[in-house]
């Protein structure tokens, strides 16, 4: 039985990357298809893969600016000729890696993170250029464009590429999701039916230890706009509270400004002080909306509350509280400072509301062995049961 994995770019360990090295480890004779690889920056059951890697790999600085490029990413994805003795294709796709083209006939499972963020839903908050002044942008102001004309440039770029991802949709035969949300997304851009398997938060690293609870509360995301990091800083702000972030992106500079004294910015962090820091902070500040938001099952794994947007994945994850019962966390329902202050002043005068023992015990439905038993089950099963001992190699 021979596999072939596929994966938008491996440039760093996030949740993406986390979800394909468990087939890694389980299949380590596969073929590896990428669009670009750093090496070095992943974990060994992926680096030690055959990987494959597109013509967007020999660019100078790709490595770097690869977001750029994502009008060439279909093209490059589509320049993969997979072997065509390989029996089962999987993709691991939230940009282009589910229009990968598998030989006539093989099966083609694709993970999906979410259709295309860029194309579909948050295509205003990927693309918003805030720190630019009217009339034209500092991208325009370079080109000598106006920003109407540039935003005009854009959406008919990417509406081009929404075409692509509909199109490539059918060389996938079974889609299966990381989330409900997720589920809805497919059947709405794709007209096609999901799987749902959460993707696998390790909650045996995440756990809660000994140590006593500090006056902090904590965002740890990556500083881009759709995250809405800006809504957790004004709302501490309001309330003087203070905020630690930890996280980088190119929206440092313009949230730093916004800050104050209220919050402090630790960057890009290791997962022991990312650990450290859920089981010291009052809770966790989530604003953004997320397909499925693994940052959440971590804290709670932690025994750490959530106060939350209340929309998307953290929907999934997080059982709210109220006057009559107990939960792991707290929906605010509007992406406004306002929304948010009204949900930490009802968290903070109800903290026997938030058990830690309860919050464990959510994150635990998440564990990463569930995650691979759930997944290797539904391959075996569209394998005709051919993956037999390969799935049982460690």
């Amino acid at each position: 039985m021979k596999l072939a994995l596929v994966h938008d770019w491996l440039t760093g360990m996030r949740g993406g990357e986390k979800c394909l090295a468990a087939l890694c480890r389980r299949f380590p004779d596969a073929e590896l298809f990428t669009l670009l690889h750093a090496r070095g920056r992943l974990a060994p059951e992926i680096e030690r893969m055959r990987i494959n890697t597109s013509f967007l790999q020999r660019l100078p600085w790709i490595e770097r600016h690869y977001r750029y490029w994502l009008p060439a990413m279909p093209r490059a994805i589509e320049s993969f000729r997979l072997p065509a003795d390989i029996d089962l294709v999987v993709s691991f796709s939230h940009a282009v890696a589910k229009g990968v083209q598998p030989p006539p006939g093989v099966p083609h499972v694709c993970y999906c993170f979410t259709p295309m963020r860029y194309a579909w839903q948050l295509r205003d908050d990927y693309f918003a250029d805030r720190a630019a002044p009217e009339p034209s942008g500092r991208l325009g102001s370079v080109l000598g464009l106006p920003r109407r004309t540039l935003s005009s440039t854009r959406d008919q770029l990417l509406d081009r590429i929404r075409e692509w991802d509909r199109a490539s949709s059918h060389r996938v035969t079974h889609y299966v999701a990381i989330s409900q949300t997720v589920a809805r997304r497919i059947a709405d851009c794709y007209d096609r039916p999901s799987e749902v398997i959460y993707p696998p938060v390790d909650t045996d690293f995440y756990a809660p230890a000994a140590v006593g609870r500090e006056n902090f509360y904590l965002c740890v995301s990556a500083l881009v706009p759709y995250k809405k990091t800006e809504l957790a800083i004004e709302a501490c702000r309001r309330m003087r509270r203070d905020l630690v972030i930890i996280g980088s992106g190119p929206e440092t500079r313009r949230l730093k400004r916004l800050a104050g004294r209220h919050a402090t910015f630790l960057g890009w962090q290791p997962d022991e002080v990312i650990r450290d820091y859920l089981r010291r902070c009052r809770a966790l500040i989530f604003p953004g909306q997320e397909d499925f938001g693994i940052v959440p099952v971590e804290a709670q794994a932690c025994g750490t509350p959530v106060v939350a947007y209340g929309r998307g994945g953290a929907t999934e994850t997080i059982v709210p509280a109220d006057e009559r019962r107990a939960g792991t966390g707290l929906f605010f329902d509007e992406q406004t400072p306002e929304a948010l202050v009204a949900a930490l002043r009802w968290f903070e005068a109800h903290p026997h509301q938030f058990p830690a023992s309860l919050a464990r015990k959510q994150a635990l439905r998440f564990n990463a062995e569930r995650y691979e038993r759930e997944l290797l089950d539904l391959l075996d099963a569209i394998a005709g049961g051919r993956l037999g001992g390969l799935r049982r190699a460690a």
